[in-house]
């Protein structure tokens, strides 16, 4: 089977217009998309910049305090900022500068058209658009694990700590034990530590919390 191959009709005006603009766009795609990606970084990483210094300010410096399973929690959290930020400034840089590798040399065998720079460079938009869409997800997944993280270590429950609660003849004290020093019990209470000779000791009982208890005045 056989084919001729002619000649079509003339191209008119418009889609010779049509034809410039498309080209135009193809020959700035990349440089559009590389805008793009750099702008995401900027406002993205400005975002998670004041998210971090804001939760340092504001949130619990050690979150040894907290109640288990809360510290596992924050930790896990924690962990998932790191790696889902990592990997978005990755793909966010990745799409904005390009792979940080040379310029392959194109080998093609004998008959077979070589690419031309254009269809390159579109192929190269295709994966920046790519690894923008993606860094920008990662990215935005990252803060949310660093809200959580931020959200539990500020409302999560207190560990709690063994308290004692002592009745003497001059009222009750409650707090946590300090130690034993000369003949006296040390103990930390909401008003400050106080200091309890055991000799006047009348009753000595472990506690949950020391909230709803007045130190000297029970």
């Amino acid at each position: 089977m056989s084919w001729d191959a002619s000649a079509g009709p003339a191209a008119a005006p418009a889609d010779r217009a049509a034809a410039r603009h498309r080209r135009a766009l193809v020959q700035r795609e990349l440089t559009r998309v590389r805008e793009a990606a750099a702008a995401w970084r900027t406002g993205l990483a400005a975002l998670l910049v004041g998210m971090v210094g804001f939760g340092l300010v504001k949130g619990r410096s050690d979150i040894r305090g907290l109640a288990a399973p809360y510290d596992v929690l924050v930790g896990c959290s924690l962990l998932a900022a790191l790696a889902t930020g990592a990997a978005g400034a990755f793909l966010l840089l990745r799409a904005a500068h390009g792979r940080p590798a040379a310029t392959a040399v194109q080998q093609t065998p004998p008959g077979r058209l070589a690419w031309g720079e254009e269809a390159l460079d579109h192929v190269e938009t295709l994966r920046a658009a790519r690894s923008l869409t993606t860094g920008v997800v990662l990215t935005v997944l990252c803060a949310v694990a660093l809200t959580v993280a931020v959200a539990i270590s500020w409302y999560g429950p207190d560990r709690s700590v063994p308290a004692l609660e002592v009745v003497t003849p001059d009222g009750t004290f409650c707090g946590t034990s300090r130690g034993i020093t000369d003949g006296g019990l040390r103990l930390r209470a909401r008003t400050g530590e106080v200091t309890v000779h055991l000799d006047d000791v009348r009753t000595l009982r472990a506690v949950d919390s020391c909230a709803h208890r007045d130190d000297p005045d029970n």
